[in-house]
């Protein structure tokens, strides 16, 4: 019986790599969800964790509550406006950690099995969450140095999911639907803020601490389920690489008579196939990955793009209750409309950008409409309906436009001609993209606060204009080259192939081509 992963001519069969591809898909999708789930714990629970490393309010018509030891004695700050510099402390501590191990989880992803890494990280990460926010509170553990180290260790371990992730999924889908694939992928992102506002407003009202149990709870669990479900590359069972142009294939004869036979020789095929891909491929250098084409300019622009996206993620909820004087259930209810939009323009830009078979001629657009959607939505009123509204048209343009850079930009930058014979340097390319995003994201941490202290929320809303605006700046000469392109090259349309090259019938002199011009051999735009 000849193994289902080869047709009977000896090549890897389709149907297989489709089947395994949407494993992948899901797997991958639902880790980094839950890993998101778990940031977004703590952003929807700010105002209550304040409320509790305060002593309870009092007045002339309310008493101290007694015991004293139990209501004030171990508590951290005088005021909630106190405890909010050290909330965006503990944000900037974690973006900072999570930046730098982005860096170092991108180069370990392309040189370990990923994984083990993606697996470990996933399991780590509930630990510290668990940490941080159910043991310190049954232990009426108050200090704020056990709550830093801890919050550090958890942006380190978390660090681990984008790179392996996007790797993994540059591994089995080829650069063809990668816009479209990445675009509805990357919404990974979104759905797991999404979890972790409905977890967290389900369970808040019986305590902060079981919005953090729930969330490590189920992060832990998805681990395990990464470490014994997920195929981190079509190599591991014989498959080719997407995009790869060595294939492997085996010599397969299909005779009944020797059917035991041939089930070993496939399998000796196959480990001979694994064991000289692993032999011939090398990861790149750190360095070699930053010098690649393209991705200094995008790793700058994502900076300031992920600084205004992450302020929303960490700081929306917040805003949401200290502008309107919402319920913190009710804000974390309605911030969830900032994700629905990233999720919606993720995809639609990813599509278009398949289409054109260009990414920075569909960003540059996006980031242009950005900037007067956040004009409108400052201005925005209390009432929940338009607020909600106005917040997914922002979360269209700047969470589609991070989730486009982040997923299906970074795996072509990790694909590019010049890693050809090296293929191991997604991972790397990944860190290092989302590790300069989040170097910026977590300047935005230290200047949230200070600004609206100082300033209001509306000063907030113009410096994430200008980083909106300083974003397309970086983009700026990429999207000139691809406008460059488009406009020289003689081109043509069709909804199956996109935008794609006519190459000119060569003919010989004297002799008149009277060929349908729609038979002429095109090239796809690269």
């Amino acid at each position: 019986m000849i193994n289902n992963r080869y047709d009977a001519e000896g090549r890897p069969s389709r149907l297989s790599h489709k089947l395994h591809s949407c494993v992948v898909f899901v797997l991958t999708f639902f880790s980094y969800a839950l890993f998101h789930a778990t940031r977004k714990t703590f952003s929807n629970v700010k105002k209550t964790v304040s409320s509790e490393w305060t002593p309870s309010f009092q007045n002339s018509s309310v008493p101290r509550l007694k015991p004293d030891y139990l209501w004030n004695a171990h508590h951290m700050y005088a005021t909630e406006k106190d405890a909010e510099p050290f909330l965006g402390g503990l944000d900037t501590a974690f973006l900072i950690s999570y930046a730098v191990g982005l860096y170092i989880s991108g180069m370990l992803g392309d040189r370990f099995n990923m994984r083990l890494v993606l697996s470990f990280g996933m399991c780590s990460s509930a630990l510290t969450v668990f940490m941080f926010g159910v043991v310190t509170e049954w232990t009426h553990l108050y200090n704020p140095y056990i709550y830093m180290a801890t919050w550090i260790l958890n942006g380190l371990f978390q660090s681990t999911g984008w790179p392996t992730v996007v790797a993994v999924m540059g591994n089995w889908f080829e650069r063809s639907s990668r816009g479209l694939v990445f675009g509805l992928w990357s919404a990974c992102a979104s759905v797991g803020n999404i979890l972790g506002a409905v977890m967290a407003a389900n369970v808040l009202n019986y305590g902060y601490e079981y919005t953090f149990l729930l969330t490590s709870s189920v992060l832990f669990c998805g681990g395990i389920a990464i470490f014994f479900g997920l195929l981190s590359s079509p190599k591991d069972i014989g498959l080719p690489v997407a995009d790869d142009d060595n294939p492997p294939t085996c010599s397969i004869i299909n005779d009944a008579d020797r059917a035991p036979l041939l089930d070993d020789e496939n399998e000796e095929c196959e480990t001979t196939v694994q064991t000289s891909a692993a032999k011939s491929v090398k990861a790149v250098s750190f360095f070699t990955a930053v010098c690649l084409p393209g991705v200094a300019l995008y790793s700058l622009s994502y900076a300031c793009l992920k600084l205004v996206n992450y302020s929303f993620f960490f700081w929306l909820p917040f805003y949401l209750s200290s502008a309107y004087n919402w319920e913190e259930t009710k804000a974390d209810q309605i911030s969830i409309w900032y994700d629905i939009g990233g999720i919606i323009g993720g995809t639609i830009a990813g599509f278009i950008s398949d289409c054109v078979r260009k990414r920075a001629v569909v960003v540059i657009p996006m980031l242009i409409l950005a900037i007067p959607s956040l004009l409108i939505y400052s201005a925005s009123s209390g009432d929940t309906v338009t607020n909600a509204a106005l917040m997914s048209v922002v979360g269209f343009f700047i969470g589609g436009v991070a989730n486009l850079v982040s997923a299906a930009i970074s795996a072509d930058l990790g694909r590019q001609e010049e890693l050809k014979g090296s293929k191991e340097g997604l991972a790397t390319v990944t860190g290092i993209v989302d590790g300069t995003g989040s170097a910026g994201a977590a300047i935005g941490q230290i200047l949230v606060p200070v600004i609206q202290l100082n300033l209001g929320w509306h000063a907030v809303f113009y410096v994430f204009i200008i980083m909106t605006f300083l974003t397309g700046v970086c983009i700026f000469p990429l999207f000139l080259r691809e406008c460059k392109d488009l406009c020289t090259c003689n081109l043509r349309y069709s909804w199956y192939t996109g935008l794609t090259r006519r190459k000119p019938t060569r003919l010989e002199p004297g002799i008149v081509n009277h060929s349908d011009p729609e038979d002429d051999v095109d090239d796809p735009v690269s």
